[in-house]
């Protein structure tokens, strides 16, 4: 994987820093034990200039997210919307990823979170589609990891934690070891979850399926924006429970996420799905036309920078 881009500021604790000098504590609280909330969020070069897809969304989740660990981020979400612009407008970006975290920072030691401060920062840069252009286009092979998924009670998935993908690193690793792109993980269920960092969808005789929250996944944006899309094209949405063998004979399957955006999938465990198939160009078309501003149906959800 390609070197981190540098660009020329990082949002910190309210003041624009050199990204050089974006720097905390060796011994900052969320580095020992994952006390942190994230998010992923892109924004788009427009006709009308740079655009970030559904950002208060995004800071509502990350809001949420810090209170459900007691984390007093400081900031209001209008605060944090602006605080994103106005690191993009400071490194001059038409284009970029952008990734605020909130987390405990350095003065305390030990399993107790909530004497130690809450630090947010916000960094963007350049960076092309998680999985690759190519895949993009022709899908992905993807396997089932032996590695489970989080469980609401144990990792709660509401909660978009650094914590939280630990698992994901590890199936992550696990699926390039076995030559897959992707790792698709199972809950302690058994039921179809989510990939490392994405949603999945399945399509059968032309209905949209998806795995429902209830089942440990992650409650995306991405993923909620496909079943709008999705709906107004007059596809049927369900959300419901899938096993393993749902993917092998599935029609048409496709990941979802801020980073990967709308990725098809070419196989699972080396049974072959095939070609995007016509519900995934479809979807992927109009997401993209959406993010980049050609369809005016989703203008709303782009708040120009």
């Amino acid at each position: 994987m390609a070197a981190l881009p540098k660009v020329d500021k990082i949002w910190m604790d309210g003041a624009l820093v050199d990204w050089d000098a974006a720097q905390v504590h060796v011994l900052t609280h969320a580095l020992h034990y994952g006390t942190a909330v994230f998010e992923g969020i892109r924004c788009y070069e427009t006709g009308d200039g740079p655009a970030v897809f559904r950002l208060t969304e995004h800071m509502e989740r990350f809001e949420r997210s810090a209170a459900m660990l007691l984390m007093d981020l400081g900031y209001t979400v209008e605060q944090t919307v602006e605080a994103v612009k106005e690191t993009i407008r400071a490194n001059k970006l038409m284009s970029c990823y952008i990734r605020p975290i909130a987390f405990r920072g350095y003065g305390v030691m030990g399993l107790d979170p909530i004497p130690a401060p809450v630090n947010v920062s916000i960094a963007v840069w350049p960076w092309g589609t998680y999985l690759g252009e190519d895949a993009l286009k022709h899908g992905v092979e993807v396997g089932v990891s032996s590695w489970r998924q989080r469980t609401v009670n144990a990792h709660p998935p509401a909660i978009k934690a650094s914590a939280n993908y630990l698992n994901s690193a590890l199936a992550r690793v696990e699926a390039n070891r076995h030559g897959y792109n992707e790792a698709i993980m199972l809950n302690e269920d058994g039921k179809v979850c989510e990939g490392t960092g994405e949603n999945i969808f399945v399509v059968k005789k032309g209905v949209l399926m998806t795995p429902p929250i209830s089942d440990g996944v992650l409650e995306g944006i991405t993923r909620d924006s496909v079943m709008t899309i999705a709906r107004d094209q007059g596809i049927e949405v369900q959300e419901r429970s899938l096993v393993r063998t749902d993917l092998y004979t599935a029609d048409e399957m496709f990941m979802t996420g801020s980073a990967a955006e709308v990725v098809p999938v070419r196989a699972v465990d080396g049974r072959v799905i095939g070609d995007p198939g016509s519900v995934t160009v479809a979807v992927q078309k109009a997401f993209f036309d959406a993010v980049s501003g050609k369809n005016p149906a989703y203008s709303s959800w782009l708040e120009h920078v």
